[in-house]
């Protein structure tokens, strides 16, 4: 960065500034926490008396919270894990509520982006005539922002009495969750643009200038596996290809991933039915309140607090778990 032609090329800049912000967010805590800890042991040869040492318990206290919290990032040292996350989110069976379950869904994720400090952008949506959404697809950019939400992926199931139903009968609603690392250029993945076939369309949704005037939404179709990536949040026809390419480039890289490992393909080769016995979290609003992680045994009667984004007890459980921790 101190080099005198750095910021001729703006592309190559930002690139590196954003992976100097990936580094120094996995090192500057370690160096931090390294220097406390050698002031701490500095403290025990200069204690006197007991509110010295009452003082140094406090400094040991919060440095043990602390490199806790550093082992939980030691987990994120898997493939891509450092990268931006791509977050897909469909209904499944349960007609109107699992429409309206997807697009809660969606707010819990970008509520957990907001408080996490990470940047949300929403690439495509298809709304559901009758209330929810179809399908959405979010962007959540920030330091090891795949890592921390790869624990979300499958079927979330949702408990409660149906807004939707005049008799206020209980319902369950299913919805599933794809998370994939964003890439930029630089994923090992040959894909033949001969291959790809693009179309354009009207993008849906609220107002504005571009929305439902011009084909500025692209969807791109995958010809030999059939898989489909589509964009429609940017203003032009160009950067939604962009988008829309390595939304593309990410699917068919978790397939790839898929094939080579057993549980992998299990999750997305073969992850069935978006129903009943598929669920890896069940969110219970009646008759009792409850949120509970099949796969780890993680749960909270705090149900309201996690729609709104408090996932990072139930993400750490799952990659303690992962590690055998």
């Amino acid at each position: 960065m101190a080099a005198p032609r750095f910021w001729d090329d703006k592309v190559g800049a930002q690139e590196s500034i954003a992976q100097l912000t990936v580094l120094k967010a996995a090192t500057d805590p370690w160096v931090e926490a390294r220097g406390e800890i050698e002031d701490a042991l500095e403290m025990c040869d200069l204690v006197e008396s007991e509110d010295d040492l009452a003082e140094l318990v406090t400094v040991a206290d919060d440095l043990t919270a602390r490199t806790a919290k550093l082992e939980f990032q030691v987990m994120m040292s898997g493939d891509h894990d450092d990268k931006a996350a791509l977050v897909a989110i469909h209904p499944g069976a349960g007609g109107i509520e699992s429409c309206d379950w997807a697009s809660m869904l969606l707010r819990m994720y970008t509520r957990w982006a907001e408080k996490a400090g990470f940047k949300s952008e929403l690439l495509e949506i298809q709304a559901n005539d009758e209330g929810g959404i179809k399908s959405a697809t979010m962007a959540i950019r920030g330091p090891y922002a795949h890592g921390y939400l790869k624990s979300e992926l499958g079927v979330h199931r949702l408990v409660r009495i149906s807004p939707f139903d005049a008799n206020k009968r209980r319902h369950t609603s299913f919805a599933s969750v794809d998370v994939m690392p964003e890439f930029e250029d630089d994923v090992d993945l040959e894909l033949d643009l001969k291959e790809v076939r693009f179309e354009t369309y009207r993008a849906g949704g609220a107002g504005g200038q571009h929305v439902n005037k011009t084909e500025s939404a692209v969807r791109a179709i995958h010809e030999p596996t059939a898989v489909v990536a589509a964009c429609q949040n940017e203003r032009s026809q160009h950067r939604n290809k962009t988008m829309a390419l390595r939304m593309l480039k990410a699917k068919l890289f978790r397939i790839q991933q898929a094939e080579r490992d057993a549980e992998l393909k299990k999750m997305y080769g073969a992850k069935g039915e978006v129903a009943f016995g598929s669920q890896i979290r069940n969110y219970v609003l009646q008759p009792y309140q409850l949120v509970k992680d099949v796969r780890t045994g993680q749960e909270t009667s705090s149900v309201e607090a996690v729609l709104d984004g408090d996932l990072d007890d139930f993400i750490e459980a799952y990659l303690r778990a992962k590690m055998g921790k």
